[in-house]
């Protein structure tokens, strides 16, 4: 107790004490480290850039959607042919393999030629290769003509086989037409769907959504009333059912976007709830009820404020939505009511692997899965990683 009162300061003088009087200073060197000052200055941006580069899984997925989107962007380049041309000699030939070695000595990237027979006991053509033919492949070679994008005419390619020989690297279908090339062609159409469709759905969810959150009250009794009703259809009848709506007298192109228009439409429900939660909770802050004073319209509160505030969350939706299209796509091709030939896609591809017995004997035609699953995962890998980068502070 002595000790105590001994420390004790004298009536009316100041206590000791520790505190900096100098004005808080963020940048000064003595109140953060260099590590620190970069964190606390870093934008929402930066913050979710630097937590999606540590999800080591989702930014490998994030580079192999852009090279598949960007492999079908120039598909007419990469295919050794034009995926529509038929090679008569060559129907259902299986995969060929590339060679750089002949006899032990270095030659390049080749093939070599092919010998034709037909087995009599079960009918399959079978295919052998023809060790003392050579074909040297070919690079940035004119080959098949074709239309970039339907547009612009060429036949330059970046692969082609070499001089009386062929280059089948996933073996070609019943028609002879390459596998390979029909696949790179069809990714377009397939990968490009789930855009469109995202869109459509995105449109209506963030509308129908939006305005059901902010206004409440019998707006959004039906709105939600009316999302029950069609979350509790079964989606693959009822996409069946509309597919079949569409004439048969349709251009190719015309159901191209009439299927679109049906995987939009379908999907848009659970985005829709999704902007409603979170807009019943956001309108009650306080910068909306400012913006509501300065007169600010219902679209502008909406749109301009409200649905920023959780667009991180509306992308990691888009990353996951996606897929569903895809497959809605492929599903509806593959059972004959989504695109018809001559426009091609995997589903249209896998149309023509229905038959058991084909697949046993050329197992080669269910290739067009092996694109479907990969996107599939690389976009739900992706979701994934953009879902947690959404949240940086987490």
């Amino acid at each position: 107790m002595s000790l105590t009162l001994q420390h004790l300061p004298a009536p009316g003088e100041r206590l000791a004490h520790s505190v900096s009087q100098k004005p808080f200073d963020p940048q000064a060197a003595e109140t953060l480290t260099d590590a620190q000052r970069k964190v606390y200055l870093a934008s929402q941006t930066t913050l979710m850039w630097w937590k999606f580069k540590r999800h080591r899984l989702a930014v490998i997925s994030g580079v192999v959607i852009l090279a598949i989107y960007f492999m079908a962007a120039i598909a007419e380049f990469l295919a050794p042919y034009n995926y529509e041309k038929r090679h008569s000699d060559f129907i259902r030939m299986p995969p060929q393999s590339v060679h750089l070695f002949h006899e032990g000595s270095f030659v390049g990237p080749f093939t070599y030629g092919t010998i034709y027979n037909l087995n009599l006991e079960n009918l399959k053509r079978e295919y052998t290769e023809d060790r003392t033919t050579i074909h040297k492949l070919r690079f940035f070679c004119e080959g098949d003509s074709y239309r970039f994008w339907g547009l612009i005419e060429g036949n330059r390619h970046l692969v082609c086989a070499g001089e009386g020989g062929t280059l089948f690297l996933l073996g070609t279908d019943r028609l002879g037409r390459d596998m390979l090339s029909r696949i790179l062609i069809g990714a377009r159409i397939s990968l490009t769907i789930g855009l469109i469709g995202i869109t459509i759905s995105f449109v209506l969810g963030i509308v129908i959504g939006g305005l059901a959150g902010y206004y409440g009250g019998l707006f959004d009794l039906v709105v939600q009333r009316a999302i029950e009703i069609i979350q509790s259809l079964p989606h693959i009848p009822i996409w069946l059912a509309l597919a079949s709506i569409m004439p048969p007298h349709w251009s190719p192109l015309v159901v191209y976007f009439g299927i679109t228009v049906i995987l939009g439409l379908m999907d848009w429900t659970g985005l829709a709830r999704s902007v409603r939660s979170k807009l019943l909770s956001l309108r009650e802050e306080d910068y909306v009820l400012a913006a509501q004073l300065m007169g600010a319209r219902t679209p502008r509160i909406v749109f301009r404020h409200l649905v920023p505030g959780f667009m991180s969350h509306l992308i990691a939706s888009a990353t996951i939505t996606i897929p569903t299209m895809i497959l809605g796509e492929t599903a509806l091709s593959f059972l004959g009511l989504g695109l018809r030939p001559p426009i091609t896609s995997w589903g249209v591809m896998l149309n023509e692997a229905q038959n058991i017995n084909v697949v046993a004997l050329y197992p080669w035609l269910i290739t067009p899965v092996i694109p479907v699953v990969l996107v599939i995962l690389a976009f739900n890998f992706l979701g994934d990683g953009l879902r947690d980068a959404a949240d940086p502070y987490h």
